[in-house]
């Protein structure tokens, strides 16, 4: 039995957590000035009502679209990032997460604000990455969690980060039980190399082997096709690109994909 009620955080055991993607925010050189937050927040909605017709048990909102990533949250993007969580947060009707790209520290910030149950992020190691050398600030997001009376928040760390490779010899079974032994990561994520790409099985394996106790949860690249594997090892799921329009990450929500791939966990489960 893992240590974490997943039921109680995520609204399932072995959850399917469903990304909503926000259209690029002010301040990323694909923000769309002209249609502006009021289609910001539009777009978000309809992947919402759709993910929750569909079935799924919690909902993560990301900046996915501000491309080229940033390790460092800028504070206009943050300032948007949060006020469209407000606006879209009545339509909510199972628990939600919030992960901005790539900052830790932002993404508790995001949590706390926006009274998110759960938070996403790379949070430990050091990479050689396309935004360029990258060390996240663990102990600042754990830290700022507590001072700031939150420490219900879960906190998903993503050991293997997408866009990147880890520096260093250590095994993704050592870095994975050094997550949770040092840093305090209250899930675990597995990813493959890129945002929709499928997680390698061995990889999810030997870190589930090494955590018994801790949740840990595919991150990337499950679909209908593969979710009977994964689920076979994993406590869950992150999923977002396989429930869009011909499984394209910059489409909208297809609700007939999300429905026919939540069909099938529930003869899972």
């Amino acid at each position: 039995m893992t240590s974490l009620n997943l039921g109680e955080t995520f609204g399932s055991v072995k959850p399917i957590i469903a990304m909503v993607h926000f259209p690029p925010l002010p301040g990323s050189p694909l923000y769309d000035a002209k249609r502006g937050m009021n289609w910001i927040i539009e777009s978000a909605s309809k992947d919402i009502v759709a993910l929750q017709a569909g079935g799924v048990d919690a909902v993560m909102f990301g900046n996915e679209g501000d491309r080229p990533y940033i390790l460092k949250a800028t504070p206009e993007s943050l300032a948007a990032y949060a006020a469209a969580v407000m606006a879209l947060k009545p339509e909510i009707k199972v628990p939600f997460g919030v992960n901005y790209l790539w900052d830790p520290v932002a993404t508790v910030g995001l949590a706390v604000a926006t009274g998110a149950r759960f938070g996403r992020e790379i949070m430990t190691g050091v990479y050689d990455s396309d935004m360029g050398l990258w060390a996240p600030d663990c102990a600042g997001a754990v830290r700022l969690r507590h001072n700031l009376g939150r420490d219900d928040i879960k906190l998903m760390y993503n050991i293997n980060a997408e866009f990147a490779s880890p520096v260093g010899s250590r095994t993704i079974a050592q870095r994975a039980k050094s997550a949770v032994f040092a840093s305090l990561a209250d899930v675990v994520l597995v990813s493959g190399v890129m945002t929709g790409e499928a997680v390698e099985t061995s990889d999810l394996k030997a870190v589930k082997d090494v955590l018994p106790e801790t949740p840990v949860f595919a991150n990337t690249g499950v679909n209908i096709d593969n979710v009977q594997s994964i689920l076979a090892i994993a406590d869950g799921v992150v999923i977002g690109t396989h429930f869009k329009q011909g499984g394209d990450t910059w489409k909208a929500v297809d609700g007939d994909r999300v429905k026919r791939f939540m069909d099938k966990v529930r003869k899972l489960r």
